[in-house]
Protein backbone atom coordinates (compact mmCIF):
# COMPACT_ATOMS: atom_id res chain seq x y z
CA UNK A 1 0.00 0.00 0.00
CA UNK A 2 1.53 3.38 -0.70
CA UNK A 3 4.17 4.83 2.43
CA UNK A 4 2.33 8.57 1.51
CA UNK A 5 -0.64 6.84 2.93
CA UNK A 6 -0.51 5.38 6.18
CA UNK A 7 -3.68 2.94 6.67
CA UNK A 8 -5.05 3.40 10.34
CA UNK A 9 -8.29 1.61 10.00
CA UNK A 10 -10.60 -1.00 8.24
CA UNK A 11 -12.34 1.30 6.15
CA UNK A 12 -8.76 2.74 5.14
CA UNK A 13 -7.02 -0.78 4.45
CA UNK A 14 -10.42 -1.70 2.34
CA UNK A 15 -9.87 1.29 0.16
CA UNK A 16 -6.44 0.80 -0.51
CA UNK A 17 -7.09 -2.86 -1.46
CA UNK A 18 -9.42 -1.56 -4.06
CA UNK A 19 -7.50 0.56 -5.94
CA UNK A 20 -4.46 -2.40 -5.67
CA UNK A 21 -6.84 -4.92 -7.08
CA UNK A 22 -8.21 -2.16 -9.82
CA UNK A 23 -4.26 -1.33 -10.41
CA UNK A 24 -3.79 -5.56 -10.72
CA UNK A 25 -1.07 -5.37 -8.01
CA UNK A 26 -2.47 -8.44 -5.91
CA UNK A 27 -1.12 -11.62 -6.39
CA UNK A 28 -3.22 -13.04 -3.79
CA UNK A 29 -5.30 -11.75 -0.60
CA UNK A 30 -5.83 -14.47 2.00
CA UNK A 31 -8.54 -14.46 4.98
CA UNK A 32 -8.43 -16.06 8.23
CA UNK A 33 -9.29 -16.73 11.47
CA UNK A 34 -12.83 -17.57 10.93
CA UNK A 35 -15.26 -15.53 13.60
CA UNK A 36 -18.23 -16.29 11.58
CA UNK A 37 -21.55 -18.84 11.79
CA UNK A 38 -19.86 -21.84 9.48
CA UNK A 39 -17.05 -23.15 11.65
CA UNK A 40 -15.92 -25.45 8.71
CA UNK A 41 -15.11 -22.74 6.84
CA UNK A 42 -11.21 -22.19 7.32
CA UNK A 43 -9.87 -19.71 5.25
CA UNK A 44 -10.07 -18.10 1.92
CA UNK A 45 -7.81 -17.26 -0.76
CA UNK A 46 -8.32 -14.59 -3.69
CA UNK A 47 -6.84 -14.28 -6.64
CA UNK A 48 -7.20 -12.24 -9.93
CA UNK A 49 -7.80 -14.40 -13.09
CA UNK A 50 -8.87 -13.80 -16.92
CA UNK A 51 -11.94 -15.53 -17.91
CA UNK A 52 -12.88 -15.14 -21.13
CA UNK A 53 -10.46 -11.99 -21.98
CA UNK A 54 -12.53 -10.64 -18.35
CA UNK A 55 -10.73 -9.40 -15.42
CA UNK A 56 -12.66 -11.84 -12.34
CA UNK A 57 -11.71 -12.86 -8.72
CA UNK A 58 -11.59 -16.24 -8.14
CA UNK A 59 -12.47 -17.38 -5.01
CA UNK A 60 -11.51 -20.61 -3.00
CA UNK A 61 -13.12 -21.64 0.20
CA UNK A 62 -11.19 -24.01 1.78
CA UNK A 63 -13.74 -26.19 4.49
CA UNK A 64 -12.46 -28.95 6.65
CA UNK A 65 -13.10 -31.60 4.11
CA UNK A 66 -13.60 -29.80 0.77
CA UNK A 67 -12.36 -26.60 -1.63
CA UNK A 68 -15.37 -24.61 -3.29
CA UNK A 69 -14.42 -22.22 -5.99
CA UNK A 70 -16.04 -19.48 -6.90
CA UNK A 71 -15.56 -16.28 -9.44
CA UNK A 72 -16.93 -12.99 -9.21
CA UNK A 73 -16.43 -9.41 -11.24
CA UNK A 74 -13.78 -7.35 -9.70
CA UNK A 75 -16.48 -4.94 -7.99
CA UNK A 76 -18.71 -7.99 -6.69
CA UNK A 77 -15.37 -9.80 -5.92
CA UNK A 78 -14.58 -6.89 -3.69
CA UNK A 79 -18.19 -6.19 -2.13
CA UNK A 80 -17.75 -10.27 -0.98
CA UNK A 81 -14.34 -9.77 0.60
CA UNK A 82 -15.61 -6.74 2.60
CA UNK A 83 -18.65 -8.52 3.93
CA UNK A 84 -16.38 -11.25 4.85
CA UNK A 85 -14.27 -8.49 6.58
CA UNK A 86 -17.43 -7.41 8.20
CA UNK A 87 -19.03 -10.60 9.67
CA UNK A 88 -16.65 -13.77 8.99
CA UNK A 89 -13.12 -13.37 9.31
CA UNK A 90 -10.34 -11.20 11.74
CA UNK A 91 -7.56 -11.28 9.41
CA UNK A 92 -6.22 -10.50 5.59
CA UNK A 93 -2.81 -11.35 4.54
CA UNK A 94 -2.64 -8.90 1.08
CA UNK A 95 0.46 -10.01 -0.80
CA UNK A 96 1.96 -7.51 -3.84
CA UNK A 97 5.24 -7.90 -6.03
CA UNK A 98 6.71 -5.46 -3.99
CA UNK A 99 4.31 -5.64 0.03
CA UNK A 100 2.76 -7.98 2.28
CA UNK A 101 0.30 -6.10 3.74
CA UNK A 102 -1.05 -7.89 7.04
CA UNK A 103 -4.64 -6.88 8.69
CA UNK A 104 -5.65 -8.15 12.09
CA UNK A 105 -9.13 -7.32 13.97
CA UNK A 106 -9.73 -7.30 17.56
CA UNK A 107 -12.93 -9.12 18.97
CA UNK A 108 -13.90 -5.31 19.33
CA UNK A 109 -13.03 -4.67 15.77
CA UNK A 110 -9.83 -2.27 15.93
CA UNK A 111 -7.58 -2.76 13.30
CA UNK A 112 -3.88 -3.63 13.54
CA UNK A 113 -2.26 -3.29 10.42
CA UNK A 114 1.70 -4.28 9.59
CA UNK A 115 3.42 -4.18 6.14
CA UNK A 116 6.74 -5.47 5.41
CA UNK A 117 8.77 -4.88 2.20
CA UNK A 118 9.58 -7.89 -0.29
CA UNK A 119 13.34 -8.17 0.23
CA UNK A 120 13.34 -8.77 -3.85
CA UNK A 121 11.05 -7.23 -5.70
CA UNK A 122 9.23 -9.52 -8.19
CA UNK A 123 9.08 -7.61 -11.57
CA UNK A 124 6.82 -10.49 -13.05
CA UNK A 125 3.41 -9.53 -13.96
CA UNK A 126 0.71 -10.50 -11.67
CA UNK A 127 -0.54 -14.27 -12.94
CA UNK A 128 -3.98 -13.74 -14.35
CA UNK A 129 -4.16 -17.06 -16.15
CA UNK A 130 -7.01 -19.77 -15.03
CA UNK A 131 -7.58 -23.02 -15.43
CA UNK A 132 -3.95 -23.34 -17.63
CA UNK A 133 -1.35 -24.83 -15.04
CA UNK A 134 -1.38 -27.52 -12.72
CA UNK A 135 -2.48 -26.31 -8.98
CA UNK A 136 0.34 -26.50 -6.68
CA UNK A 137 0.48 -25.94 -2.96
CA UNK A 138 3.62 -24.62 -2.92
CA UNK A 139 4.63 -21.23 -5.35
CA UNK A 140 7.12 -21.33 -7.15
CA UNK A 141 8.24 -17.89 -6.30
CA UNK A 142 8.85 -18.83 -2.48
CA UNK A 143 12.24 -17.67 -1.41
CA UNK A 144 13.44 -20.98 0.21
CA UNK A 145 13.41 -22.45 -3.25
CA UNK A 146 16.13 -20.67 -4.38
CA UNK A 147 18.07 -20.39 -1.22
CA UNK A 148 17.90 -24.23 -1.26
CA UNK A 149 18.54 -24.47 -5.28
CA UNK A 150 15.38 -26.22 -6.58
CA UNK A 151 14.54 -22.46 -8.37
CA UNK A 152 16.77 -20.47 -10.49
CA UNK A 153 16.95 -16.79 -10.51
CA UNK A 154 13.80 -16.43 -12.73
CA UNK A 155 11.58 -19.48 -10.09
CA UNK A 156 11.88 -21.59 -13.03
CA UNK A 157 12.21 -25.34 -11.21
CA UNK A 158 16.23 -26.44 -11.74
CA UNK A 159 16.41 -29.56 -14.00
CA UNK A 160 18.27 -31.32 -11.71
CA UNK A 161 16.01 -30.77 -9.04
CA UNK A 162 12.21 -31.34 -10.54
CA UNK A 163 11.92 -34.85 -8.72
CA UNK A 164 12.69 -32.50 -5.51
CA UNK A 165 9.79 -30.50 -6.91
CA UNK A 166 6.86 -32.77 -7.15
CA UNK A 167 8.33 -34.11 -3.59
CA UNK A 168 7.77 -31.03 -2.18
CA UNK A 169 4.17 -30.05 -3.83
CA UNK A 170 2.99 -33.86 -2.69
CA UNK A 171 3.89 -33.25 0.85
CA UNK A 172 2.70 -30.37 1.40
CA UNK A 173 -0.66 -31.72 -0.75
CA UNK A 174 -0.84 -34.47 2.03
CA UNK A 175 -0.38 -32.66 5.04
CA UNK A 176 -2.75 -30.01 3.97
CA UNK A 177 -5.19 -33.14 3.74
CA UNK A 178 -4.74 -34.48 7.16
CA UNK A 179 -4.90 -31.12 8.43
CA UNK A 180 -8.46 -30.71 7.78
CA UNK A 181 -9.09 -33.78 8.85
CA UNK A 182 -7.19 -33.39 12.42
CA UNK A 183 -8.98 -31.96 15.69
CA UNK A 184 -5.96 -28.88 14.78
CA UNK A 185 -7.23 -25.50 13.82
CA UNK A 186 -5.59 -24.14 10.62
CA UNK A 187 -5.30 -20.37 11.93
CA UNK A 188 -3.89 -21.60 15.01
CA UNK A 189 0.17 -21.84 15.98
CA UNK A 190 1.33 -25.42 15.77
CA UNK A 191 4.22 -27.01 16.80
CA UNK A 192 5.78 -29.09 14.28
CA UNK A 193 8.68 -31.55 15.01
CA UNK A 194 10.42 -33.45 11.73
CA UNK A 195 13.09 -35.78 12.45
CA UNK A 196 15.97 -36.77 9.88
CA UNK A 197 15.49 -33.01 8.43
CA UNK A 198 18.42 -33.98 6.08
CA UNK A 199 19.10 -30.61 3.70
CA UNK A 200 15.77 -29.31 5.15
CA UNK A 201 13.42 -29.24 1.90
CA UNK A 202 10.49 -30.21 3.18
CA UNK A 203 10.93 -28.56 6.87
CA UNK A 204 11.82 -25.26 5.15
CA UNK A 205 8.40 -26.66 2.56
CA UNK A 206 6.24 -26.88 6.17
CA UNK A 207 7.16 -23.75 7.88
CA UNK A 208 6.50 -21.57 5.08
CA UNK A 209 3.40 -23.35 3.94
CA UNK A 210 2.24 -22.57 7.75
CA UNK A 211 3.27 -18.97 8.42
CA UNK A 212 2.41 -17.90 4.41
CA UNK A 213 -0.20 -19.55 3.21
CA UNK A 214 -1.56 -20.02 7.02
CA UNK A 215 -0.92 -16.72 8.29
CA UNK A 216 0.22 -18.32 11.56
CA UNK A 217 2.99 -18.08 14.09
CA UNK A 218 4.13 -21.62 13.99
CA UNK A 219 6.98 -23.32 15.19
CA UNK A 220 9.53 -26.28 13.62
CA UNK A 221 11.93 -28.08 14.50
CA UNK A 222 13.84 -30.02 12.36
CA UNK A 223 16.36 -32.79 13.86
CA UNK A 224 19.13 -33.72 11.95
CA UNK A 225 21.89 -36.67 13.35
CA UNK A 226 24.31 -34.84 10.66
CA UNK A 227 25.72 -31.82 12.61
CA UNK A 228 27.06 -30.10 9.64
CA UNK A 229 23.69 -30.24 7.70
CA UNK A 230 21.79 -29.00 10.78
CA UNK A 231 24.18 -26.20 10.66
CA UNK A 232 23.82 -25.18 7.23
CA UNK A 233 20.30 -25.70 7.56
CA UNK A 234 20.07 -23.41 10.75
CA UNK A 235 22.61 -20.88 8.75
CA UNK A 236 19.73 -20.41 5.85
CA UNK A 237 16.78 -20.03 7.88
CA UNK A 238 18.48 -17.15 9.71
CA UNK A 239 19.27 -15.69 6.43
CA UNK A 240 15.57 -15.93 5.14
CA UNK A 241 14.72 -14.66 8.72
CA UNK A 242 11.86 -17.32 8.93
CA UNK A 243 10.83 -16.82 12.40
CA UNK A 244 10.01 -19.60 14.35
CA UNK A 245 12.12 -22.20 11.97
CA UNK A 246 15.06 -23.98 14.00
CA UNK A 247 17.16 -26.99 13.18
CA UNK A 248 19.23 -28.95 16.32
CA UNK A 249 21.52 -31.60 16.20
CA UNK A 250 19.96 -35.12 17.04
CA UNK A 251 18.12 -37.78 16.20
CA UNK A 252 14.33 -39.23 17.40
CA UNK A 253 16.15 -41.36 20.51
CA UNK A 254 17.85 -38.34 22.18
CA UNK A 255 15.44 -35.44 21.30
CA UNK A 256 14.05 -34.55 24.83
CA UNK A 257 9.82 -34.91 24.71
CA UNK A 258 7.77 -32.50 24.59
CA UNK A 259 4.22 -31.24 23.40
CA UNK A 260 4.20 -31.55 19.54
CA UNK A 261 0.79 -31.12 17.43
CA UNK A 262 2.60 -32.34 14.08
CA UNK A 263 5.59 -34.95 13.94
CA UNK A 264 7.55 -36.16 10.95
CA UNK A 265 9.76 -38.89 10.28
CA UNK A 266 10.46 -39.49 6.74
CA UNK A 267 13.08 -42.17 5.34
CA UNK A 268 13.45 -43.63 9.05
CA UNK A 269 15.26 -46.84 8.81
CA UNK A 270 14.15 -50.03 10.21
CA UNK A 271 13.03 -49.28 14.27
CA UNK A 272 13.82 -45.06 13.81
CA UNK A 273 9.65 -45.46 12.79
CA UNK A 274 9.38 -46.82 15.61
CA UNK A 275 10.54 -44.64 17.87
CA UNK A 276 9.65 -41.91 16.18
CA UNK A 277 5.68 -42.89 16.13
CA UNK A 278 6.16 -43.81 19.70
CA UNK A 279 7.64 -39.94 20.29
CA UNK A 280 4.45 -38.92 18.01
CA UNK A 281 2.30 -41.01 19.97
CA UNK A 282 3.44 -39.98 23.57
CA UNK A 283 3.81 -36.36 22.59
CA UNK A 284 0.27 -36.07 21.66
CA UNK A 285 0.72 -35.05 18.39
CA UNK A 286 -2.73 -34.97 16.29
CA UNK A 287 -0.51 -35.25 13.21
CA UNK A 288 1.94 -38.28 12.49
CA UNK A 289 3.53 -38.69 9.40
CA UNK A 290 6.13 -41.21 8.53
CA UNK A 291 7.81 -42.66 6.28
CA UNK A 292 9.84 -46.02 7.00
CA UNK A 293 12.75 -47.74 5.06
CA UNK A 294 13.96 -51.43 5.83
CA UNK A 295 12.46 -53.89 8.19
CA UNK A 296 15.17 -55.58 9.74
CA UNK A 297 13.72 -56.81 13.04
CA UNK A 298 10.50 -58.18 11.82
CA UNK A 299 11.87 -60.57 8.95
CA UNK A 300 14.14 -62.84 10.74
CA UNK A 301 11.55 -63.58 13.26
CA UNK A 302 8.64 -64.64 10.54
CA UNK A 303 7.79 -68.09 10.38
CA UNK A 304 5.21 -68.26 7.54
CA UNK A 305 2.64 -71.36 6.79
CA UNK A 306 4.35 -74.14 4.46
CA UNK A 307 1.50 -73.08 2.31
CA UNK A 308 3.26 -69.71 1.44
CA UNK A 309 6.83 -71.11 0.76
CA UNK A 310 6.65 -71.76 -2.55
CA UNK A 311 5.84 -68.00 -2.86
CA UNK A 312 8.63 -67.12 -0.12
CA UNK A 313 11.43 -68.90 -1.83
CA UNK A 314 11.80 -65.73 -3.76
CA UNK A 315 13.63 -63.06 -1.25
CA UNK A 316 12.27 -59.40 -3.00
CA UNK A 317 8.76 -61.30 -1.90
CA UNK A 318 10.07 -62.29 1.53
CA UNK A 319 11.13 -58.74 1.58
CA UNK A 320 8.02 -57.72 0.75
CA UNK A 321 5.85 -59.73 3.33
CA UNK A 322 7.95 -58.29 6.00
CA UNK A 323 7.16 -54.72 5.18
CA UNK A 324 3.70 -55.24 4.56
CA UNK A 325 3.48 -56.94 8.42
CA UNK A 326 5.77 -54.90 9.79
CA UNK A 327 3.78 -51.46 8.44
CA UNK A 328 0.96 -52.91 9.12
CA UNK A 329 1.20 -53.42 12.41
CA UNK A 330 2.72 -49.97 13.09
CA UNK A 331 -0.91 -48.69 11.84
CA UNK A 332 -2.80 -50.91 13.72
CA UNK A 333 -0.81 -49.88 16.97
CA UNK A 334 -1.99 -46.29 15.80
CA UNK A 335 -4.86 -47.23 15.62
CA UNK A 336 -5.10 -48.73 18.85
CA UNK A 337 -3.52 -45.37 20.56
CA UNK A 338 -6.72 -43.42 19.13
CA UNK A 339 -5.52 -42.19 15.33
CA UNK A 340 -6.98 -42.61 12.28
CA UNK A 341 -4.41 -44.32 9.88
CA UNK A 342 -3.72 -44.54 6.21
CA UNK A 343 -0.79 -46.38 4.32
CA UNK A 344 -0.44 -45.45 0.80
CA UNK A 345 2.35 -44.59 -1.63
CA UNK A 346 4.05 -41.46 -2.08
CA UNK A 347 6.88 -39.54 -3.65
CA UNK A 348 9.91 -41.77 -3.38
CA UNK A 349 12.80 -39.60 -1.77
CA UNK A 350 16.01 -39.52 -3.85
CA UNK A 351 18.20 -41.85 -1.32
CA UNK A 352 15.82 -44.78 -1.46
CA UNK A 353 13.43 -45.85 -3.49
CA UNK A 354 10.48 -46.30 -1.00
CA UNK A 355 7.86 -45.03 -1.14
CA UNK A 356 5.25 -45.48 1.38
CA UNK A 357 3.94 -43.26 4.01
CA UNK A 358 2.32 -43.83 7.09
CA UNK A 359 -0.16 -41.04 7.90
CA UNK A 360 -2.46 -40.86 11.37
CA UNK A 361 -4.64 -37.88 12.66
CA UNK A 362 -5.69 -38.27 15.98
CA UNK A 363 -9.26 -38.58 16.29
CA UNK A 364 -11.39 -36.31 18.12
CA UNK A 365 -13.19 -39.16 19.80
CA UNK A 366 -12.08 -42.00 21.73
CA UNK A 367 -13.37 -45.28 20.34
CA UNK A 368 -12.95 -48.93 21.80
CA UNK A 369 -9.79 -50.61 20.61
CA UNK A 370 -10.54 -54.12 21.46
CA UNK A 371 -10.94 -55.24 18.47
CA UNK A 372 -7.95 -53.59 16.95
CA UNK A 373 -5.64 -55.08 19.96
CA UNK A 374 -6.99 -58.93 19.10
CA UNK A 375 -5.97 -58.17 15.66
CA UNK A 376 -2.26 -57.23 16.22
CA UNK A 377 -2.40 -60.80 18.85
CA UNK A 378 -4.00 -62.35 15.86
CA UNK A 379 -1.51 -61.50 13.18
CA UNK A 380 1.50 -61.92 15.62
CA UNK A 381 0.82 -64.88 16.35
CA UNK A 382 0.17 -66.50 12.38
CA UNK A 383 3.61 -64.96 11.60
CA UNK A 384 5.62 -66.72 14.91
CA UNK A 385 6.16 -63.07 15.86
CA UNK A 386 8.16 -62.57 19.41
CA UNK A 387 8.62 -58.86 19.71
CA UNK A 388 7.85 -55.50 17.63
CA UNK A 389 9.76 -52.80 18.77
CA UNK A 390 7.04 -49.74 18.32
CA UNK A 391 4.27 -52.54 20.76
CA UNK A 392 7.63 -52.80 23.35
CA UNK A 393 8.01 -49.04 23.33
CA UNK A 394 4.30 -48.61 24.28
CA UNK A 395 4.47 -50.60 26.59
CA UNK A 396 7.22 -49.70 28.69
Amino acid sequence: MPQHSPIRSKEAFFTSLTQLFKDKKVSKLLLSKNRGSDKDLQRIVVRPVLLREQAMLSFVLSFNSRDITKNYTVSDGLAVVHAYLENDFRAAHVYTNEEEIQLELSKKGKASIRIHQVKTPRAAPINEEHNKQKHRFVELSRPYLQALGVTDNEHRVIPSMSRKWKQINKFIEVFSQALSQSPLAADKPMQVVDFGSGKGYLTFAIHDYLHHHLATDSQVTGVELRAQLAELCQQAAQNLEHKGLNFVCGDVKTHAPQHTDVMIALHACDVATDYAIHYGIRANASIIMCSPCCHKQIRPQMHSPDLLQPMLQFGVHLGQQAEMVTDSLRALLLEAHGYQTKVFEFISLEHTNKNKMILATKRKQVVDNTQVLKQIDAIKQFYGIKEHCLQTLLGQ
